[in-house]
């Protein structure tokens, strides 16, 4: 049973909250948000849950800007599936926790492979939470009962889940992995990053060829920018079907970008139109190449072994039930062969697990060899 919280809506009630947290050494912390018809996330709700109860501040009815003290302050953030919420609590208060524990980045170096939160609890606590509405309008006030157990029973169980998680990676001697990778995950930048790179995310950017890439880009970034001024999805300023089609046959004139597929009449008048043909220009006039692949950055006598290494990655992450994706990516195993001095793979707890190995093997100091039960071994040589 979800104990029972309390809805803050007024700043008397915020400051008393944080006053209770400021005491504590952790809290659970959640955010419930939308950003489908908004280019920055809108946050809803604010979940938090401390050995004293449990709380739902609502960011519609009080300014939660004063949230950024309690996180600049000692206490740790115990977070399920971190990212999206240190996104949506740095645009809404301008700071993350100074400290964080991402359950389920934690739960990785258990051997679960990115688990949801129910699947989590209910494998580690045997708990099993509230049916939930996927399509919930977490924006519409009041909230209903159903909505308010469902958040509250998003962070009632997060403290003795970091327990439990905490015991079994100090038993594995991986606690100092779990944290040094969620530290990680806390300073990574936040936001929609730089405009001039939107153009990377179009379904079929690598179609385009010659200037029509430069144009691809600069159109882009143009409705990049657009959408974060209007604070809405980049789809509903220009689809990406216009997107590519003004890059494959740049238009000079009002006229021509009328005709152009994908663009309506809105887009092809005024100062949308005036903007738009200057993004043209400006694309034509600075061409750019596709970034390289991981693999075409790779000398092409080292590709065969991304392969090879990857497939014994996966063995290893199999075997000491670490989740893969948190031991190497292709692209860590790509930036170790290729030498990179900022390898992932050359670095901390990875280097010690995996990275000196397939060094070993890259310079011919080591061996992959089938163990006759469909696996693979390393075996170093004299």
């Amino acid at each position: 049973m979800i104990d029972t919280a309390r809805v803050v809506a007024d700043a008397s009630s915020l400051d008393e909250l944080l006053g209770v947290l400021a005491d504590e050494p952790r809290y659970a912390l959640d955010t419930e948000f939308h950003r489908e018809r908004t280019y920055h996330p809108k946050v809803a709700l604010v979940q938090f849950a401390w050995p004293g109860g449990i709380a739902l501040v609502d960011p519609l009815a009080v300014d939660i800007r004063p949230l950024a003290t309690l996180f600049r302050g000692p206490g740790l953030a115990v977070i399920h599936a971190a990212q999206q919420d240190l996104d949506v609590l740095t645009r809404a208060c301008g700071a993350v926790p100074s400290r964080l524990f991402d359950t389920q980045l934690a739960a990785g170096f258990l051997g679960h492979a990115t688990p949801s939160l129910g699947n989590l609890l209910s494998a580690e606590l045997g708990v099993k939470l509230p049916k939930a509405d996927r399509l919930s309008d977490w924006l519409r006030r009041p909230l209903s009962a159903g909505q308010e157990e469902y958040a509250a029973a998003d962070v009632a169980h997060l403290l003795e889940l970091h327990d439990r998680l905490v015991v079994q990676l100090e038993s594995l001697g991986r606690l100092a992995w779990a944290e040094a990778e969620c530290e990680e995950l806390r300073v990574r930048p936040t936001g929609p990053g730089d405009p001039y790179d939107a153009w990377l995310k179009l379904k079929d950017v690598r179609t385009l060829r010659g200037r029509s890439r430069g144009v691809a880009r600069a159109v882009a970034a143009w409705r990049e920018r657009r959408a974060a001024e209007l604070d809405l999805p980049v789809r509903f300023v220009l689809p990406d079907l216009a997107v590519l089609g003004i890059a494959q046959r740049p238009p000079t004139t009002t006229e021509e970008l009328r005709q152009t597929r994908g663009v309506e009449e809105r887009h092809a008048r005024g100062s949308t139109a005036n903007e738009l043909l200057a993004a043209v220009r400006e694309g034509l006039t600075h061409p750019v190449d596709l970034p390289e692949t991981n693999g075409e950055e790779l000398d092409r006598q080292l590709r065969p072994a991304v392969t090879l290494v990857s497939a014994w990655v996966s063995q290893l992450a199999r075997d000491q039930r670490i989740d893969t994706a948190l031991l190497a990516t292709r692209a860590d195993l790509v930036d170790l062969l290729r030498g990179d001095p900022d390898a992932r793979l050359s670095h901390g707890w990875r280097a010690a697990t995996v990275g000196e190995d397939i060094r070993h093997l890259v310079e011919g100091e080591a061996a992959l060899a089938f163990d006759g039960r469909g696996g693979l071994r390393l075996l170093k040589l004299a």
